[in-house]
């Protein structure tokens, strides 16, 4: 049993470290962490094989754009027999809902405005997978939420948001050991 743990985001330098690629950087955290290169292309995405907490995982960062990651998804679920609800597939997101530094754990859910996870949902034509939403909430109204995500984070919110990258990795090997459940009880 693999573990897909799929970090959403925007490849490319100009959306390197920018809000809507909070997904993207807890995957670099893991990988550096696991001693995990990611290095391989498959359906899309740039990929990492090894393990985490003793367990086969591939590491995915798709290269579809946020909005089209579902395209991704879909051929690794296809490739990969996966049947629903995957308990083995995990997607690291951020949430426009959450005030920055906050996590929430969910085995399965709505796509809760965000395009990516939507996307997801459309394509493997279910919501039951874990999902870690990671906040990107400002303290103020915003006018442009596209612009706003795609923006990198304030100077004064990086030392919060490095964090919550940190806690995030901790989720992920929760949930890899224990389940989500136990992920859910500790950390939301």
């Amino acid at each position: 049993m693999v573990y897909l743990i799929v970090g959403l985001g925007n490849p490319g330098a100009e959306y390197e470290r920018t809000r809507h690629n909070l997904g993207f950087m807890v995957i670099d955290k893991l990988a550096d962490d696991e001693r995990i290169p990611i290095s391989s292309r498959e359906c899309r995405s740039l990929i990492g094989r090894g393990q985490v907490e003793g367990k086969p995982v591939k590491l995915i960062k798709p290269q579809t754009f946020m909005n089209l990651s579902g395209e991704a998804l879909t051929c690794l679920a296809a490739k990969h027999h996966l049947v629903m609800p995957v308990e083995t597939l995990i997607v690291l997101s951020d949430d426009l809902a959450l005030p920055v530094g906050k996590i929430r754990v969910r085995e399965r859910g709505s796509a809760g405005g965000h395009n990516g996870l939507k996307s997801i949902i459309e394509g493997l034509k279910t919501n039951d997978f874990v999902r870690v939403r990671m906040g990107i909430q400002p303290d103020h109204p915003i006018s442009d939420a596209k612009r706003f995500v795609l923006d990198r984070f304030a100077s004064s919110e990086r030392e919060l948001v490095e964090q919550m990258v940190e806690q995030a990795a901790k989720v992920v090997r929760t949930i890899v050991r224990d389940g989500a459940l136990k992920a859910m009880q500790e950390f939301n």
